[in-house]
């Protein structure tokens, strides 16, 4: 299996892509937010390994995570996968940005203002499970991040986290749309039940498990979830 993580320019967001090996369909997982966009180190891998992308994989609409998107469907035409309750966000991010916060200078220095939706977008309700390049994905919906926050089992190896769960901490929930009550709900009914062997793949920082959380994330622990009932 090929899995490679590229690190954003901007907020250091992972980008994971995903194939079965080499001369195989491979899947993005959170384009972010670079000069001029993520295409370019992108396409160094899929050329490196002669891959052929068909689909990205998108765990919720921050702009860290999705400002590459459309690029990469306009250069591969891939199916992009999002929760609905966070679709609207990918044309229009300024949605779901907090007034206030560092993107919006960023993207002024960029000179970027407008944005579209990709060409075809395939919505992900909660645990619904789908094929991609040879890999099985269970979306789980995990708000709190954000409303359409949603995290994926692959091949009951890996999860794909995005914002939800870091190594030793968790996702924002003071931003716009955030919620601590749902983040508490679904570290709580989501999270905790998953198995200690799952590889966690973060949306920001270094890979950890399920089980090491669980040991020694702080945010897993019964003082701060005990008023998520």
């Amino acid at each position: 299996m090929i899995l490679e993580v590229i690190r954003a320019q901007y907020f250091a967001t992972n980008c994971w892509i995903f194939a079965s090996g080499k001369n195989s369909e491979c899947f993005i997982v959170d384009p972010g937010m670079m000069i001029p966009d993520m295409v370019g180190p992108i396409s160094e891998v899929i050329t490196r390994h002669n891959l052929k992308p068909i689909a990205t994989v998108v765990t919720h609409g921050h702009l860290d995570h999705t400002f590459s998107v459309r690029p990469l469907d306009s250069r591969y035409g891939l199916a992009t996968y999002i929760h609905p309750k966070d679709r609207e966000f990918l044309g229009n991010p300024f949605g779901i940005l907090t007034p206030g916060g560092p993107t919006i200078p960023i993207l002024q220095e960029m000179g970027v203002s407008d944005f579209a939706e990709p060409s075809d977008i395939r919505e992900l309700t909660d645990e619904v499970s789908i094929e991609i390049a040879g890999f099985t994905l269970k979306a789980l919906h995990a708000p709190g991040h954000t409303p359409g926050s949603t995290v994926f089992i692959v091949n009951d190896e890996h999860l794909i986290s995005g914002d939800v769960l870091f190594q030793n901490s968790i996702g924002n929930t003071t931003q716009r749309l955030g919620s601590e009550t749902a983040m508490k709900k679904t570290l709580r009914n989501v999270i905790l039940p998953l198995d200690d062997e799952l590889i966690v793949l973060p949306g920001h920082g270094a890979e950890t498990t399920i089980g090491r959380e669980r040991k020694n994330n702080a945010y897993l622990q019964e003082r701060y979830l005990r008023s998520a009932d």
